[in-house]
């Protein structure tokens, strides 16, 4: 377990259920004002017929734990570290139970994020960017330094950069481990775009008093133009990397190296090259960081998951589904829900309406498409098959984990029926 297991930070998890429900909650039982978190978890209120109000984001507990048990599977197989990207859901309850699915710890993106790790256990982190912020940097030698259990990894992309890293550290009685970040490509975002590039960042880490070099990493899915030949071909620039890297010596003194790519779009790829890496001085950790396998989605992942192209390997369900009443039906064409843009993720593609319920049944959302969202108004386009009309909830599917949670504080988690069993905090 990598949850700090003896301190008062490890007890924060419980004590988010006894946090008052109010205003601050959209979506849950107007009644429910006044009981805690936890009191309301108890009362295991139906979803549909116990007062919540529309729109309602809501978890179902089912594919929750497909997904979780999937990719527990998927990395024990490939014989793959897992550090999950926190930046998805920003719930120290989700990172909890990746963790009890055998989660070497949580991937991040920057200093907040770590806050909130920090502040809920979290004894491994892996922030993939490079941190030059003096201040964020003093708090991670802080906790490194009252914390002898806090691991803590993160990028280096250039030689200025690990000057202010180290001028920031000065003093600091542990360093800061560190990993060469290798560009995906010409034009891709951050990393260092050649490999003498990266042995001159490395030899700038060597002289550094606060950091420490313990691998190699970067990001396969900013390789431009991505298919499989491109993504396999860096992949192997990547692992080409900490060879060179061993064999001259970079790693010397180290327990073991780490390895490090793998969003959610080509893990397959990742497990496929990292399972040739060759026998290096010390043992190798092959760390993958996919983040939005947790609620999966309806859109942009479900087409893009490596499990499309392994089927063999199992299948991520989503997650999530965003339930929103119609207001308005001002003709046979056309309906406005409650939801929008405050409540749905549009970033990649708009929801998808997926059912319609009305006096406790369900239905396909048949002839009905989702064509805009207002603010607070999604805008429907309904055929002469639509059977809809004025009071009717309409499930919708939603594309993109990471801009599906930071929109809800507090996200009820429903089984099939509608028994909502849990709710899950985030903190964005």
């Amino acid at each position: 377990m990598v949850l700090d297991p003896g301190s008062d930070t490890h007890d924060r998890l419980a004590r988010l259920a006894e946090e008052r429900v109010d205003h601050r909650f959209k979506g849950l039982p107007p009644d429910a004002g006044g009981l805690t978190v936890g009191e309301l978890a108890a009362q295991r209120r139906n979803l549909f017929t116990d007062g919540f109000t529309t729109p309602v984001l809501a978890l179902s507990a089912e594919r929750l734990e497909h997904n979780l048990r999937l990719m527990e599977t998927y990395t024990a197989r490939h014989g793959l570290a897992f550090a999950p990207h926190g930046k998805t859901s920003m719930a120290p309850q989700l990172f909890r139970r990746q963790i009890e699915h055998g989660a070497w710890g949580i991937t991040l993106a920057v200093p907040h994020q770590v806050r909130v790790a920090r502040a809920f256990g979290v004894q491994r982190v892996f922030l993939a960017n490079e941190l030059v912020d003096a201040a964020a940097l003093r708090w991670i030698a802080a906790e490194l330094d009252a914390d002898p259990g806090f691991r803590f990894v993160c990028y280096v992309d250039s030689v200025r950069g690990v000057e202010l890293m180290d001028a920031a550290l000065a003093g600091a009685s542990r360093p800061v481990d560190v990993v060469v970040e290798l560009a995906a490509g010409e034009g891709a975002r951050t990393g260092v775009r050649t490999e003498a590039e990266c042995a001159a960042v490395a030899d700038a880490v060597a002289g550094a008093r606060g950091l420490r070099l313990v691998g190699v990493a970067g990001y396969e899915g900013e390789v431009p133009q991505a298919d499989p030949e491109r993504v396999h071909a860096w992949l192997r620039r990547l692992v080409s990397l900490a060879v060179d890297f061993d064999g001259a010596g970079r790693f010397a003194g180290l327990d073991e190296i780490v390895v490090s790519a793998g969003g959610s779009a080509w893990f397959d790829a990742v497990a496929d090259v990292f399972a040739e890496l060759p026998e290096l001085s010390v043992p190798v950790l092959k760390l993958l960081r996919s983040g939005a396998y947790v609620s999966h989605d309806d859109g942009h992942y479900r087409e893009l998951t490596p499990f499309n192209r392994v089927p063999q390997e199992g299948a991520l369900e989503p997650a999530f589904r965003l339930w929103t009443q119609v207001v308005s039906r001002p003709c046979a064409e056309q309906a406005f829900t409650n939801a929008g843009k405050r409540d749905a993720a549009y970033d990649l593609d708009l929801p998808f309406a997926q059912v319609v319920r009305r006096d406790g049944g369900e239905r396909p959302a048949t002839g009905i498409s989702v064509t805009g969202l207002s603010d607070q108004h999604a805008w429907l386009r309904t055929t002469e098959e639509a059977d809809l009309e004025v009071g009717d909830w309409v499930g919708l599917g939603l594309s993109h984990p990471c801009t599906s949670f930071d929109k809800w504080v507090l996200i009820p988690v429903a089984e099939a029926d509608g028994t909502v069993v849990d709710y899950i905090r985030t903190f964005f």
